[in-house]
C-alpha cells in the first residue's frame, strides 16, 4: 500500500504523473490508499496550474482539430475512441485537481465522491486504450485539443464555477452525445467498442449527479437560487452556447433538470 503524507499530496501525485497509463494507475493507487483510511484528511499544498502530460498527443486549438465524422469506418471509429480517451485522461486530472484545490474547504464526503470519480475515469481511460490497442492504435497517435483543461484553468479560483462548467455543462454534454455514438458503433458492427461506451455512459450519469449535488449544496449554503446562479456562472465562464439536442432523461437522473439548461438553450437559439 502506498504511503502519502495526506490526501492533498496524494491527489497532486496523480496530477504530476506524466505517463498516461501511469496516471491512470496512480489514480487507482490513491483511491485504494484513501479507502484504506490511512491517508490523513489534510491540505497543505497548491496543485499545479497544469497537470503533467505525455509528449503525445499533439494538442491543437479546438478549431483546428480534424473532423472525425461518424463511426462508419475503421479510421473514424479509432479517431472517436481516441478523442474520448483524451477526454477521460483530462477527467482523471480534473477529479484529482478538484480534491487538491477545493477539498480542504468542503466536507470529507466531497473528497470521497471525487476519489470515486477519479477512479472511474482511470478505468474508462484504460478500457478505451485497451480497445484502441486492439485496433492497432495507441493513445497519442492522433492529435487532441486542450479545451477541457482551459476550462479548469478558467475556474481554478472558484468551486461553484468549476462545478457549473465541468460536470454540469461539459460532462452533461457527454450524456447527450454518447447514446448516439453507441448507436453508430452498433450500426458499424463494433460490439467491443459498444460495451466500453455503455460502461462509460452509465458511470458518467453518476459523475454529473455528483457535480450537480455539490453545486446545489453550495447554492443552499450561500442562500443562492441554484438555477439562477448556474445561469450567471455559465454566462461568465463558459465559452460557447448550451445547445441541444438534450438527453433529458439522463440529465434528470443526474439531478440536472431542464430548469438549469433549458432557459440558456432557448436564449442561444434566439441569437
Amino acid at each position: 500500500m502506498a504511503n502519502f503524507d495526506n490526501i492533498c499530496a496524494a491527489a497532486i501525485s496523480v496530477l504530476q504523473t506524466e505517463d498516461a497509463r501511469g496516471k491512470a494507475e496512480q489514480a487507482r493507487i490513491v483511491a485504494a490508499a484513501w479507502r484504506s483510511d490511512t491517508v490523513p484528511f489534510q491540505f497543505d499544498l497548491t496543485p499545479p496550474e497544469r497537470p503533467a502530460r505525455p509528449a503525445k498527443p499533439e494538442l491543437l486549438d479546438p478549431s483546428k482539430m480534424p473532423n472525425r465524422g461518424k463511426a462508419g469506418n475503421d479510421i473514424n471509429r479509432r479517431a472517436l475512441l481516441h478523442a474520448i480517451a483524451h477526454i477521460e485522461l483530462n477527467a482523471i486530472d480534473l477529479a484529482f485537481d478538484m480534491i487538491a484545490r477545493f477539498g480542504g474547504m468542503m466536507p470529507r464526503r466531497f473528497t470521497d465522491d471525487w476519489i470515486s470519480v477519479g477512479e472511474d475515469e482511470a478505468r474508462h481511460f484504460t478500457l478505451l486504450t485497451g480497445r484502441l490497442k486492439s485496433m492497432q492504435t495507441l493513445y497519442g497517435d492522433m492529435p487532441a485539443h486542450d479545451g477541457l483543461w482551459q476550462s479548469a484553468m478558467d475556474t481554478a479560483h472558484a468551486l461553484p464555477a468549476r462545478l457549473a462548467i465541468v460536470p454540469m455543462v461539459l460532462e452533461a454534454k457527454g450524456l447527450d452525445v454518447t447514446p448516439r455514438m453507441i448507436t453508430q458503433f452498433k450500426q458499424a458492427g463494433d460490439p467491443d467498442s459498444v460495451r466500453v461506451l455503455e460502461v462509460i455512459y452509465k458511470e458518467e450519469v453518476k459523475h454529473v449527479a455528483i457535480g450537480t449535488r455539490w453545486f446545489k449544496y453550495l447554492a443552499e449554503k450561500s442562500e443562492q437560487n441554484a438555477e439562477a446562479w448556474f445561469h450567471e456562472l455559465v454566462e461568465t465562464f463558459f465559452k460557447g452556447k448550451i445547445k441541444g439536442p438534450f438527453n433529458h432523461e439522463a440529465r434528470e437522473r443526474a439531478g440536472l433538470g431542464i430548469s438549469f439548461y433549458g432557459p440558456m438553450a432557448l436564449a442561444a437559439k434566439d441569437q
